[in-house]
């Protein structure tokens, strides 16, 4: 019994991990197409990661292309959503919970979406003007319902 439940846990952790991993992805690759097509590439990573990571250096000293800055944020950005992954996943894959999928895609979203506008009106409120809202939430909802997709198919 021990062993089935560790089991158990160790599936949930894996499946939301791929999960928020794919969320990660999804919105990573929106943000890199809307930034292709808009401004310039790799435009929101730079502009969040030196927002959040970097609030001190102010939206006047950004540079065009910043390696460093887009890994830096990749790497948070990433393990952000695996977490976000592996508590999606722990709430659907409880035994005696039969959550409605569309309850976890709304769910989902507005944690995306608050969770982001929090950190940046708490962090650094420049960057809730840099960006467009509705490519923004765009990219949030494409995240949620990924995540939920994926981790409806593997409850089956």
């Amino acid at each position: 019994m021990e062993s089935r439940s560790r089991s158990d846990r160790a599936m949930i952790g894996l499946d939301g991990g791929v999960a928020g991993l794919l969320g990660a992805a999804i919105v990573a690759m929106w943000f890199l197409f809307m930034d292709t097509v808009t401004r310039l590439p790799l435009y929101t990573p730079i502009v969040l990661g030196e927002g959040f990571l970097f609030p001190e250096y102010g939206a006047n000293t950004r540079e065009l292309v910043s390696p460093k800055t887009t890994l830096m944020y990749s790497g948070v950005h990433g393990l952000v959503f695996i977490l976000l992954g592996v508590i999606a996943a722990y709430w659907l894959f409880q035994p005696k919970r039969n959550l409605n999928l569309g309850v976890v895609l709304i769910g989902l979203f507005a944690v995306l979406q608050l969770g982001f506008v929090g950190t940046a009106f708490f962090v650094t409120k420049p960057v809730l003007h840099e960006l467009s809202w509705p490519i923004v939430l765009t990219g949030n909802l494409l995240a949620a319902a990924g995540i939920t997709c994926y981790l409806s198919l593997r409850r089956r």
